[in-house]
Order: structure tokens, then sequence, then C-alpha cells
């Protein structure tokens, strides 16, 4: 029976991607040291920025989100060159585009993004309290940006899985990546800058803005592992 057989499929297939999910992310934390390469860069950009606008305090707290989001997204695009590279590398993408099916092959992405993000842009979250207490932020304004980085950075990552199934086989292709993506990444920091703002100053709105980002997130959770599996599937033809 078809309905049975896909069943089974489905079955055979939640174990597999569990286990690439833990493996994705034990290579994160490993290969370069992802997650603390990420959160260091995050660290130096909100650092230097008190030594370009001077010591005013207001200033700093009234740019604070924007400057987090900021360094946040830039602290994304470092790593998005490696969520394909090891797969490339020891062969295994070629079987992953060539041994299955376009859906698996974009579940595949989408579990392969989300291991990215865990391993790589969550610490940046979990950082993002911290750093906002050096631009002299209100503990509310850093609730509302740590959310909104938590709800957002995901969309980062679905974007950045096209660039980085594009230049996947490029030499020197992460500088391409980034190039491809932050043009794209523009909306998703819009929003979620409104987003933060809106938590602390009237009349500005924090639910509307906030909704439109976590609707970002959804729908980029779809549209953006499939195109990297299609980019993935033209490049191995």
């Amino acid at each position: 029976m078809p309905g049975r057989a896909e069943r089974g499929a489905r079955a055979r297939a939640s174990p597999i991607m569990l286990a690439l999910f833990a493996r994705d992310i034990r290579l994160n934390i490993r290969a370069g040291g992802g997650a603390l390469t990420g959160v260091i860069f995050f660290l130096a950009v909100i650092a230097t920025i008190p030594f370009g606008v001077g010591p005013d305090l207001k200033l700093l707290s009234r740019i604070g989100p924007a400057i987090l989001w900021i360094g946040a997204l830039l602290a994304c695009l470092l790593g998005l060159d490696r969520l394909f590279q090891a797969d490339r590398e020891d062969g295994s993408l070629d079987l992953l585009v060539l041994g299955h099916d376009r859906h698996m092959l974009a579940l595949t992405v989408l579990v392969k993004c989300l291991a990215h993000w865990a391993g790589s842009v969550l610490p940046l979250v979990v950082a993002a309290p911290l750093l906002g207490l050096f631009m002299n932020m209100e503990p509310l304004a850093i609730g509302a940006t740590a959310l909104t980085l938590l709800v957002g950075t995901p969309a980062i990552t679905f974007i950045g899985a096209v660039g980085a199934a594009v230049a996947v086989a490029l030499p020197r292709g992460g500088l391409l990546i980034s190039v491809l993506v932050l043009p794209l990444t523009i909306p998703v920091l819009i929003f979620g800058v409104s987003a933060s703002y809106g938590a602390t100053a009237n009349p500005d709105p924090f639910l509307q803005p906030f909704l439109i980002l976590a609707a970002l997130t959804l729908f980029l959770a779809v549209l953006g592992p499939v195109a990297a599996a299609l980019a993935l599937r033209h490049g191995a033809d």
C-alpha cells in the first residue's frame, strides 16, 4: 500500500534527521569554534561602538537595540559558509543531493539550518542581554531586543542557507555569501529593530512589527530550505 510505504519512510526518516541534527551541532561547536568566534565578533562590534559615538550614555541607550541587531546580523553571516562545507569536504553532500528526492532534501536542509542556528547563532542571543548592559539599555529594552533576536535570527539562517547552497562549490565563497545574503536580510533587520524600539518608545507599537518578524521567520522556514535544496541539486547537475 502506498500510504503504508509512505508512513514507513517517514518513520525511518525521523531518527536519521535527529542524528543529522546532533552531528551538525557537534560540527558547529568543534569546527573553527563557530559559536565562540561569533560571540567574540559580536562582543567586538558592541565594544567599539562607544569609542565611535562618544561617552553619551543616553545616545548609547537610544541606539542600543539597533546596534545589537546589526552586530548579531554580521556575526550570523560569519559562519554561513560552514553550513554545507563539511558535507562537501567529506563527500556526504553529493550523497544527500543524489540520494534524496526534492522533499527529503529540503527537509534535510531545514534540519541543517536548525542545527546551525542552535550551535552558532543561539549563543549570540544568549549573549545579547549582557552586551545590552554595555550599551546602557533599560531592562525592558534588553528583554525585548533579546526576544526579537530569538525570533528573527532563524530567518537570517534560512536566507543564508540559499546563499551557502549557491556558493558551496566556489572558492572563497564566504564573501560571496555575505554579498548575496545581506541585502535580503534587511526586512528582518527593520522589523526586528522596530519591535525592539516599540517596547520602550511610546507610542511606537511592539506587537505589530514583532508579529511580522515572526511571520517572516515562518515564511522563510519554508521558502529557504526549498530554494537551497534546488540550488544544491542544480549545482550537482
